[in-house]
């Protein structure tokens, strides 16, 4: 996940705004992402980012002379909570939004940001789904998971090279996306997982999965999704005494 892009995104609005006829004396940018939830260390690094950049760009005399504002949104990763937080920015009449963070978050928030006119660029967000649907405004300055994907499966055949594979996700857009899309790419190569299984987000008990893991006598495992359930799926598999090597997105 790439997060430490915003001068990227704040350049391409500097020039917006020098094309306008009618300057502001404040260019108001929404950044908006994970402050709250299990994926806040992202965020964290996401606002940190934007902040510098507009601070840097201030610094040189903003654009035109004009100061770069950010404002900042909380949406938690959460899809529904950053509907209501696209819903605001274009209610507090922001036309410029660095974010959001996680790709399901992301695409809903996206459609009101197009059917508004407001640009958006994701720093982080990599379902390719969100910039294949035709949109003008909607950007990002990441990569994508059909490309990290096959990369993935590369390293692990060519490096690794396990003898039985496990591909698991945490049935969000962003994992499960990206697990089916490294799936894909080892099946590509005539190398088929032994399992392909999703948990679900947020749970603490993964004593289900590593029992699966454990019976299909697994010694690779890629998960897609987020530190959190990889954390606890590490430690619990290594409690089980499951002897297997882990890779994460």
């Amino acid at each position: 996940m790439n997060i430490n892009k915003g001068k990227v995104f704040l350049a391409g609005c500097m020039a917006l705004a020098m094309s306008s006829s009618v300057m502001a004396k404040d260019i108001k940018i929404a950044i908006v992402g994970a402050m709250s939830g299990p994926v806040a260390q992202y965020g964290d690094m996401e606002f940190t980012g934007a902040k510098q950049a507009i601070a840097d760009i201030n610094a040189k005399g903003g654009v035109n002379g004009d100061k770069l504002v950010g404002v900042e949104y909380d949406d938690a990763c959460d899809p529904k909570q950053a509907v209501a937080v696209a819903n605001k920015v274009i209610n507090d009449g922001i036309r410029y939004v660095i974010g959001h963070l996680c790709s399901s978050s992301t695409q809903p928030a996206s459609d009101i940001y197009e059917d508004e006119g407001v640009l958006m660029i994701t720093p982080a967000a990599t379902n390719a789904d969100l910039t294949t649907r035709g949109y003008k405004l909607i950007m990002r300055t990441t990569g994508l998971d059909s490309d990290q994907g096959p990369t993935a499966a590369k390293y692990i055949l060519n490096t690794i090279k396990p003898q039985r594979i496990a591909v698991v996700h945490d049935k969000q857009q962003y994992g499960e996306g990206l697990a089916r899309s490294v799936k894909d790419a080892l099946e590509k190569s005539n190398v088929k997982p032994v399992l392909f299984e999703g948990v679900t987000a947020g749970d603490k008990d993964f004593s289900t999965l590593v029992a699966k893991l454990k019976k299909e006598n697994v010694d690779f495992v890629y998960f897609g999704g987020y530190y959190p359930e990889m954390g606890q799926i590490l430690r619990q598999a290594k409690q089980a005494g499951l002897k297997a090597k882990f890779m994460g997105a």
